[in-house]
């Protein structure tokens, strides 16, 4: 307010107080500071000039409200602590840190994002740049030809509400259906941090146990397992393995995310028998990890059963 009225005053002053008699003109400019000084009086943002406001929900949701604030900035970097190793590989267990005890990171956007907010997909061949990008992630020893492999890009709503753009690579056969699935997700604005191919860096990567990818095809063995993971073939998803990590024993994947083992403690993010993430899912025949006994594997879902 104080700027328009600086405004006014440039544009309008002249035309306004030449001509007026001593008097007027000094009553003219009275009334004028007093109404500046009015607007400058007014109520300030209560965390500073642009800061937005922040709010905890008493009743937290799985997906994300209808318009948000950007999530709250905390001091965390993502991939810059390397956690000491196990005996199996995997870096070591630790205590959730309480910057992700309740995670809602922003998204940085990799893709850009669709334009008028509306679900955009596509769906296409693996191309030499896509394969260039996978690195060490196929291989000609996978038990799937790059040939059967379709790159798709899918639109996602992010912890602070808006729409992004993802990428995953699945088998030929299923590409169709993966897309309905997080089309599905999108209108219910069921929240995604990040969702990219998996990379030589990622396999190649010393354990931090902060990933939260959500991913498709990767060319590896069943964790703990010699026989190919679903994920070998292109028919499984990993969603949001942070706030739905694995656990079998004392190992949970990925390593820092303990607190999201306690289901009762609902955050945006998880997915829980019979939500938006579950039944798109079972409405293309898939199954759920978490529904099994031993490993349970929160984020996994998958064409086969396994």
């Amino acid at each position: 307010m104080l700027h328009n009225w600086g405004a006014l005053v440039h544009h309008r002053g002249r035309g306004t107080l030449v001509g007026m008699s001593r008097g007027r003109r000094v009553m003219a400019l009275l009334v004028m500071v007093a109404l500046v000084a009015a607007c400058a009086g007014g109520p300030h943002p209560p965390n500073g000039a642009g800061a937005p406001a922040t709010t905890e929900r008493s009743a937290p949701s799985t997906s994300v409200p209808e318009r948000t604030s950007p999530p709250t900035t905390v001091a965390w970097h993502l991939g810059a602590r390397p956690l000491p190793l196990r005996p199996d590989g995997y870096g070591k267990v630790l205590p959730t840190p309480p910057p992700l005890r309740r995670r809602a990171l922003a998204t940085v956007d990799r893709l850009p994002p669709p334009r008028d907010g509306r679900f955009a997909s596509t769906v296409g061949p693996v191309s030499q740049a896509i394969r260039e990008r996978m690195g060490t992630s196929w291989n000609p020893n996978c038990p799937v030809r790059l040939a059967d492999l379709r790159y798709l890009t899918v639109s996602f709503r992010g912890f602070d509400g808006r729409a992004h753009t993802g990428e995953l690579v699945v088998h030929q056969r299923v590409a169709r259906q993966v897309v309905s699935v997080f089309e599905q997700l999108y209108q219910a604005r069921f929240p995604i941090e990040e969702m990219r191919l998996v990379t030589t860096a990622d396999l190649d990567a010393h354990p931090t146990g902060d990933g939260n990818n959500t991913a498709a095809f990767v060319c590896r063995a069943a964790r703990q397992q010699t026989r190919w993971s679903a994920h070998a073939y292109g028919l499984a998803v990993d969603v949001d393995p942070f706030q739905n990590p694995y656990r079998r024993g004392d190992l949970v994947l990925p390593e820092l995310a303990g607190a999201y083992l306690d289901r009762a403690n609902l955050r945006p993010g998880m997915i829980r028998r019979g939500d938006a993430v579950t039944k798109a899912f079972a409405g293309i025949g898939w199954t759920w990890g978490g529904s099994w006994h031993s490993p349970t594997d929160l984020m996994h879902f998958s064409a086969t059963g396994t």
